[in-house]
C-alpha cells in the first residue's frame, strides 16, 4: 500500500473506530441501550468531536508513518492523542449549552479506554497484514566532512522509508569546521572515488548536472556559507526540479526556521514556495468574491470610460493581448485601450517608454491613475489572474528573458497579479532583474497582510500617480 492510500485508510479508521468506542462507553455505562437524553447529546457532538480526535491525531504524527513504526511508538502516540481528544470533548461538552450537559463524563473516560484500544488495535493489525511502499526519494549530500558522512549515514538508516543516498558531493578545499575527509578508495567499476561505501560524484559546481544524471530528489547541503553560489544556482536552475536543504549555521538559524532533523542534525529547506497549502485556496476565493463585487460597483463608470475611449480613440475600446500566466500557460489579457490602433504594427513588440508617441492624451490619463487595468478584473474572475502577483508579460518578452535570466522560470509558479511587489517596489522601467528579484521575494514569504500591504501601497501608486507610462 502506498504512504498515500494508508494515509487517507488511517483517517476513515480513525474516524470510524473513535465513534465506536466512544458509543460503546455509552453502551456499557448504561447497561444496553443508552437513554435518548444522554445518547442525544453525544450524537448532536459526534462531527465535532471526530474533527478534534483526528486533529490530535494529526498533532501526535499518526499520519506519519515514518513516526510510528514500532508497537511502543504507536501506543505512546495513541495515547496521546486519545488522551487530548478526550480532555478536549469533556470541554467542548460542557462550553457548548445546557443541551450537551447530559453528554455522560462516565462515557467520555470510558470511551478513552476502548477509543486506545481500537486506535493501536487496528494499526497493529495492519502491519501485520501488509506493508507502506514508500516512494523513492534519492538524496545527494554536498559535503564529506563529519557532519555530511554522519548525515549520510543516518539516511542509510532510513532505507525502509524510500531514503536512499546516490553519493556525495565534494565542498571545494575548506568546509569551514568540517573538515573534508579524503576519500576512503575508489571503486573499480566507476573508478569513483568511494566515502563510507558511497562514491564521490564531483565537485559543487556540478551540483545541477549530477543531480540530474542520478534523478536526484533532494540535495542537502552541509556548508552553506562556503556554497552560497551553488545553492543559489540550485535555487533558481530551470533545468531540474530539486528540494534543496542546508545544514544551517549561526547565521541561518537567526533568519530562517527549522524544516527538519535527521538524527539530531537539522535541516532547513530553502526551495519552499513559502505559503501554507491552504493560503492558495483562500486567496482564490477571495479574488473572486472581490473582483465580482468591484465589477457590479464600477459598471457605471466603466461604461463611461468606454464612452469616451470611443469618443476620443474610435473603436475598439479594449486591448486584447496574450500574456503568460501560472505554469506558463497563455492566456487572453483585458485592457482599455490607451495607444494608437496598430500602435506596434512598425516597431514589433516594444515596451511602453516616457513620453511615448503612441499613448493617446486620455490614454496617458487612464495610465497615470491604473484605471486601464480595470478590465482585468474579468481576467480574475475567470481565474488567470490574481489581485497581487507578478505583472503577466508578453511570450516575445518572456522567452528572452528566460534565455538571459537564470531563474525566470520560477515566477511562472504561482498565478500572475493586477499588481505585485515589484510594481509599488521599483518604478516602472526597473529593469527585468530587479522585478524578478521582488517576484521572488512576494513568491517566498506571501501571506495576507503582505498582499494587503501591497493593495495598499498600490492605492496610493494609483492616487498620486507614481511610475506611470
Amino acid at each position: 500500500m502506498s504512504r498515500r492510500s494508508f494515509i487517507a485508510l488511517a483517517l476513515v479508521f480513525d474516524a470510524l473506530f473513535v465513534n465506536v468506542g466512544i458509543a460503546a462507553a455509552f453502551f456499557v455505562r448504561f447497561g444496553g441501550i443508552p437513554p435518548a437524553f444522554n445518547f442525544n447529546a453525544y450524537l448532536g457532538l459526534a462531527p465535532v468531536i471526530t474533527l478534534v480526535y483526528l486533529g490530535a491525531c494529526y498533532i501526535y504524527g499518526l499520519y506519519e508513518p515514518e513516526r510510528t513504526e514500532g508497537a511502543w511508538s504507536i501506543f505512546r502516540s495513541v495515547f496521546m492523542a486519545v488522551t487530548l481528544g478526550a480532555i478536549l470533548t469533556a470541554a467542548i461538552a460542557f462550553l457548548a449549552g445546557p443541551r450537551f450537559f447530559s453528554f455522560s463524563r462516565f462515557a467520555i473516560a470510558l470511551g478513552w479506554l476502548f477509543d486506545i484500544v481500537l486506535l493501536v488495535g487496528w494499526r497493529l493489525a495492519f502491519m501485520a497484514v501488509t506493508q507502506i511502499r514508500w516512494p523513492e526519494q534519492r538524496v545527494l549530500v554536498v559535503g564529506t566532512g563529519k557532519v555530511a558522512r554522519e548525515l549520510a549515514r543516518e539516511l542509510a538508516k532510513r532505507s525502509r522509508w524510500g531514503v536512499r543516498v546516490v553519493g556525495f558531493l565534494s565542498a571545494g578545499a575548506e568546509e569551514g569546521s568540517d573538515a573534508p575527509d579524503t576519500p576512503d578508495k575508489r571503486t573499480e567499476s566507476s573508478g569513483l572515488a568511494e566515502i563510507d561505501g558511497l562514491p564521490l560524484l564531483g565537485g559543487p559546481s556540478e551540483a545541477g548536472a549530477v543531480a540530474a544524471a542520478h534523478g536526484v530528489h533532494r540535495i542537502i547541503i552541509v556548508s552553506p556559507v562556503e556554497l552560497r553560489d551553488v545553492i543559489e544556482r540550485l535555487v533558481i536552475v530551470d533545468e531540474i526540479d530539486v528540494r534543496v536543504d542546508v545544514v544551517p549555521e549561526l547565521y541561518e538559524v537567526f533568519i530562517g526556521t527549522l524544516d527538519g532533523v535527521v538524527a539530531d542534525i537539522p535541516l532547513m529547506e530553502i526551495t519552499r514556495t513559502g505559503r501554507p497549502r491552504w493560503y492558495g485556496a483562500f486567496k482564490r476565493v477571495v479574488d473572486a468574491v472581490f473582483a465580482f463585487a468591484l465589477l457590479v460597483a464600477l459598471s457605471p463608470p466603466l461604461i463611461v470610460i468606454a464612452i469616451a475611449i470611443t469618443i476620443s480613440m474610435g473603436w475598439p475600446v479594449l486591448y486584447v493581448q496574450e500574456r503568460v500566466g501560472a505554469q506558463g500557460r497563455p492566456f487572453r489579457l483585458y485592457k482599455f485601450r490607451t495607444m494608437i490602433r496598430d500602435a506596434e504594427s512598425a516597431s514589433g513588440p516594444v515596451l511602453a517608454s516616457t513620453g511615448d508617441a503612441r499613448i493617446t492624451p486620455f490614454g496617458r490619463f487612464l495610465r497615470t491613475y491604473r484605471i486601464d487595468e480595470l478590465p482585468q478584473l474579468v481576467n480574475i474572475l475567470k481565474g488567470e489572474m490574481s489581485f497581487v502577483g507578478p505583472r503577466p508579460e508578453r511570450q516575445y518578452f518572456v522567452e528572452r528573458h528566460i534565455a538571459e535570466i537564470p531563474g525566470y522560470r520560477e515566477r511562472f509558479k504561482i498565478q500572475p497579479g493586477v499588481t505585485g511587489l515589484a510594481q509599488v517596489s521599483g518604478d516602472y522601467a526597473t529593469t527585468p532583474e530587479r522585478k524578478l528579484k521582488y517576484d521572488l521575494i512576494y513568491m517566498y514569504h506571501q501571506n495576507l497582510i503582505m498582499d494587503l500591504q501591497i493593495i495598499a501601497e498600490t492605492i496610493r501608486v494609483v492616487l498620486t500617480g507614481k511610475g506611470a507610462r
